[in-house]
């Protein structure tokens, strides 16, 4: 026979890993802890909770992943920023957009050259293989968190004095708009991984996806540059907005 008792429903014991998950992201929502602000390390985690490592290292995963902290190798893990959001159809300056957030700007020049355009870059700036380009190199910081590498081929008739700038005081976006004015651009946009060199300039995670857009501009009928930007997949998104 069976009872006419109703049977009280069990309730899932929660798993250690998302105890800790809501234990940091409520200090997050609470303000206790704020963008930027580094939180206790895994061993430190460890001797808090008590779990094991893993089950630590594994809430820190999840919640980089969904966007609550910043894990930057070597140096620590911090709560981040809402993500930054760039425009998809529109060509504007990453400074500007930092700017716009009211986050401070800057840039560190890895290279800034006259180089001889290998088959690739040749193709992308519409030139013969050999032809002279300037290259430059840079990393984008907001708030001193690496956001951006901003890899760039540039047509040297188009902007002669593309090395005499000083690109840790402006941007080659800003200065190619003067010396060159857009009437054009492509974006192409591929969700990649980065290169061990690239995760040590991002300071990323091997696991880290990256989202990259191959940015190629025009100045009347000719193209002025060639941008591989590529960016952390957890600090960066694209909006674009469009109209029948």
């Amino acid at each position: 026979m069976f009872s006419s008792q109703p049977r009280l429903a069990t309730q899932e014991p929660v798993p250690f890993y998302e105890k800790v998950k809501q234990a940091i992201s409520g200090n997050i929502h609470a303000g206790i802890w704020k963008p930027h602000d580094r939180i206790p390390s895994e061993a430190e985690l460890v001797q808090q909770f008590g779990f094991s490592r893993m089950t630590i290292n594994r809430a820190l995963r999840e919640l980089t992943d969904e966007g609550l902290l910043v894990r930057l190798q070597g140096v620590g893990t911090f709560v981040a920023e809402p993500k930054g959001q760039s425009a998809l159809f529109e060509i504007r300056s990453i400074a500007d957009e930092i700017a716009a957030r009211n986050h401070r700007h800057r840039s560190d020049v890895l290279l800034l050259e006259r180089i001889n355009a290998d088959a690739r870059q040749a193709a992308a700036l519409g030139l013969a293989e050999s032809t002279p380009v300037f290259h430059s190199l840079l990393v984008h910081y907001e708030n001193d968190i690496p956001v951006q590498i901003e890899d760039r081929v540039v047509n040297t008739h188009a902007a002669p004095d593309y090395l005499a700038q000083d690109f840790t005081l402006t941007t080659p976006h800003a200065y190619l708009s003067q010396a060159a004015p857009l009437t054009e651009g492509e974006h192409i946009v591929e969700a990649v991984r980065a290169s061990p060199q690239e995760r040590d300039w991002l300071s990323i995670d091997v696991d880290e996806p990256c989202l990259l857009i191959r940015r190629r501009t025009w100045s009347v009928n000719h193209i002025v540059s060639h941008a591989r930007l590529l960016f952390p997949g957890s600090r960066y998104r694209l909006q674009g907005r469009f109209m029948s």
